[in-house]
């Protein structure tokens, strides 16, 4: 999370505890990998924490090499493909279920690549004020092509899934990613991921409104 230590810390605390509440919301097997999300931005939150703590005073470079690998991976890696496959659970219209196949495929694709940049380059996070700047040597091609997918693969589904107000979820992504891309353009991975995990709590509430109707739809 951008700002402060203290603030990444206090994020991840209150976001995991709405995620253990979420997960136990859970009333479809096919809705725990949504479940989960809150829980993963809860523990994304901590590992930005440490790397903020680890950066100002110095040293405890294993530590520091963790926490970036583990906001980066989690960041790039996971959530482009956990976020469409977990629309594709859910999701019982087979015309929508179809494009959110799509949806996974081209987020696991994107994830590959974030992958292979992640292993063959290096990312130096550095405090620039208020926020954590991630200077890495990714082919700047790579990075464009890459930077038109991310939403497609995390936003995108959001909005195909017929899941009851899903699609609000889906506008205040896309809100957070608008107003992040205009004004922390340069801190874009640390600064969205912060709006996306608050965000977030908004997943119980999306699993409440599932849950209630699912008597009428029997």
């Amino acid at each position: 999370m951008c700002f402060s230590a203290g603030a990444s810390f206090a994020g991840g605390v209150i976001i995991s505890a709405v995620g253990v509440t979420t997960v136990r919301k859970v009333g479809k097997p096919t809705q725990r990998l949504f479940a989960v999300i809150p829980l993963l931005f809860g523990f994304q939150q901590f590992a930005e924490g440490v790397l903020w703590v680890t950066l100002r005073s110095g040293g405890h470079d294993w530590l520091q090499n963790a926490a970036t690998y583990i906001f980066l991976v989690t960041a790039l890696v996971i959530w482009p493909v956990m976020i469409p496959l977990s629309m594709w659970f859910m999701e019982e219209a087979k015309k929508r279920k179809k494009i959110l196949a799509g949806l996974t495929v081209t987020g696991g694709l994107l994830s590959l690549l974030y992958a292979f940049c992640l292993i063959s380059y290096s990312v130096t996070p550095q405090i620039n004020g208020f926020h954590i700047l991630y200077v890495d040597e990714f082919p700047k091609t790579l990075v464009t092509v890459a930077s038109f997918f991310y939403p497609v693969a995390t936003v995108a589904p959001l909005f195909i899934s017929s899941v009851r107000r899903m699609w609000l979820f889906g506008i205040l992504i896309t809100i957070s990613y608008i107003v992040t891309g205009i004004f922390f353009a340069q801190y874009l991975t640390s600064v969205w991921c912060f709006f996306a995990a608050l965000i977030s709590v908004a997943i119980y509430w999306v699993l409440s409104e599932s849950q209630a109707t699912v008597p009428c739809e029997a």
